[in-house]
């Protein structure tokens, strides 16, 4: 059995999910959101695939920060015995260094001021947090992390340096890697080292991949080359990869 820890379900059909769920393997899939109408889908496919879709709720940090407190306070309130997790949350590295390579002003408080208040709901609703964090952002991001009390933290399609990781690690959080594991080195060192206990699987569908993946509609079933591409890169069996993996995604949702 195995899981895709992160995907924008939301963005496929109907016709493709059932598709998808029809691989008896696939045991569920972690569905992020990235604004107001994501989540709403998002929540309409929990419902609709129950014990197969587990919702996150968040705001993705690669847009402009149209974030109303009240109106997203008093949603994910309202929804909160039904989100599973908050995401995707985190800070936008991208959007930041396009602004600044075009001579935009950029506020990069504005999305602090986001992460805070997601993270402190996060904290008060006792949720695992689903986080969008690239290179010098994620030191920052692990340091409001540490003035909350959330534990159950996982950092989809990392990109860090070692000793970043290594306060990660320290940290107990979570990390996942995409089939871009396949052919980017520097994904290829993080998997390394990480240890295999903390570790999850995703495909960050519909986000397209190079290489062996190229052309192809990027769907949960990769998440397979990642585990076995993982066996390898650990020297460790397959069966022994994916069982593990597959009991952390399990733990971070606190599935029994």
């Amino acid at each position: 059995m195995y899981w895709d820890a992160h995907i924008h379900l939301e963005k496929y059909k109907d016709s493709e999910i059932k598709q998808f769920l029809s691989d008896d393997r696939l045991e569920g899939m972690i569905a992020v959101s990235m604004d107001l109408p994501s989540r709403r889908r998002t929540l309409q496919l929990k419902r609709k695939f129950p014990g197969k879709v587990f919702a996150a709720c968040g705001f993705h940090p690669e847009q402009p920060p149209c974030f109303d407190r009240d109106r997203w306070f008093s949603f994910l309130n309202a929804h909160r015995g039904e989100i599973d997790a908050i995401g995707e949350a985190g800070l936008p590295y991208y959007l930041e260094r396009e602004r600044k390579k075009e001579g935009k002003p950029f506020d990069k408080q504005a999305y602090l001021h986001i992460l805070q208040t997601l993270l402190k709901w996060a904290d008060e609703w006792d949720k695992p947090v689903i986080l969008h964090g690239v290179h010098e952002d994620v030191p920052l991001i692990c340091d409001l992390l540490e003035e909350t009390s959330i534990r159950r933290v996982h950092f989809h399609w990392l990109k860090t340096d070692p000793k970043t990781l290594k306060r990660m690690e320290k940290s107990g959080y979570y990390v996942s890697f995409t089939p871009d594991l396949l052919y980017n080195e520097k994904t290829r060192q993080v998997a390394r080292s990480y240890p295999l206990e903390r570790i999850m699987a995703e495909t960050d569908g519909p986000w397209p991949f190079e290489k062996p993946f190229a052309g192809k509609r990027t769907e949960p079933q990769m998440v397979w080359a990642v585990l076995e591409e993982l066996a390898r890169l650990k020297g460790l069996p397959l069966e022994k990869v994916a069982g593990q993996v597959r009991e952390n995604t399990r733990r971070f949702l606190r599935i029994s």
